[in-house]
């Protein structure tokens, strides 16, 4: 085989295994880079994914933290007697009286208000107050009930009128206003929504018999409000800092040197 051809083949040979050599390292870059590429495109969508179930996570756990809330029954601050309900004697035409314990079973002074679904034929005594911790009362409730239509008899249907009891944390002792439920609207929890039940006066129930007892303490209660505090000693009247009790003393003395003069 004459030389030029051997050169030649031998140059085409190099020439071919040189374009393959460099074929194929292009090929490795180019692979090597696409590899490249192809790693930095899984790493960043497997961080965005990563942020998404993050962030998913997140918006779920405050959900179901919200909804986990939402469904736990709210802590009474106070305890009511009856519970739900307010008994009334069924008196149709008549104003008739229920009554309710109230107590504070926190440790801190709590604001109770009460409302009515029909304030201009119910009302409560006293309508709101402040207890301290552990103290409690007996509230009377007022009801006009409304005579029958057509002799139905009312003890057999449900009345409409609902009664709330509200309740508002405070800051120790204070003069109750109801204005402080309207200022502090975000604090006020609804302690109980209660619904009437009427019981017949002349057929004698447990319930009956608790409701007269209850009716007695809350007009037990209402006399000792009444009552003036005990004086717990000399009055400081307007006129500077005379105390009564110096004065009448004072007022005795003169009038004994008065007696004593005249008699000599």
């Amino acid at each position: 085989m004459p030389f030029w051809q051997t050169s030649n083949g031998n140059g085409n040979a190099a020439s071919s295994s040189t374009t393959t050599t460099s074929s194929s390292s292009t090929s490795s870059s180019s692979m090597s880079s696409n590899n490249s590429n192809g790693n930095n495109g899984c790493q960043q969508n497997q961080s965005n994914q990563l942020g998404e179930t993050r962030s998913s996570l997140y918006y779920s756990t405050n959900a179901i933290s919200f909804v986990t809330k939402s469904l736990l029954p709210t802590r009474r601050r106070l305890r009511l007697d009856p519970p739900n309900k307010l008994f009334f004697p069924y008196e149709p035409g008549k104003q008739v009286r229920s009554a309710i314990g109230i107590k504070n079973t926190c440790k801190y002074h709590v604001a109770f208000k009460f409302q009515t679904t029909a304030p201009k034929s119910c009302y409560m005594r006293p309508p709101g107050a402040i207890l301290a911790p552990g103290e409690s009362l007996t509230a009377t409730v007022f009801k006009f009930v409304e005579p029958p239509e057509n002799n139905e008899r009312q003890l057999d249907q449900k009345s409409r009128v609902k009664f709330k009891i509200m309740s508002l944390k405070v800051k120790g002792e204070m003069e109750y206003v109801p204005e402080m439920f309207d200022e502090q609207k975000d604090q006020v929890a609804v302690e109980q929504i209660l619904r009437v039940i009427f019981l017949d006066p002349e057929c004698p129930s447990p319930a009956l018999e608790k409701l007269k007892r209850q009716l007695a303490e809350a007009e037990a209660e209402l006399e000792t409000r009444k009552k003036p505090p005990e004086d717990a000693g000399p009055r400081v009247v307007n006129e500077g800092l005379v105390i009564d009790e110096w004065k009448e003393r004072r007022e005795r003395y003169l009038a004994r040197q008065q007696v004593e003069v005249d008699s000599v």
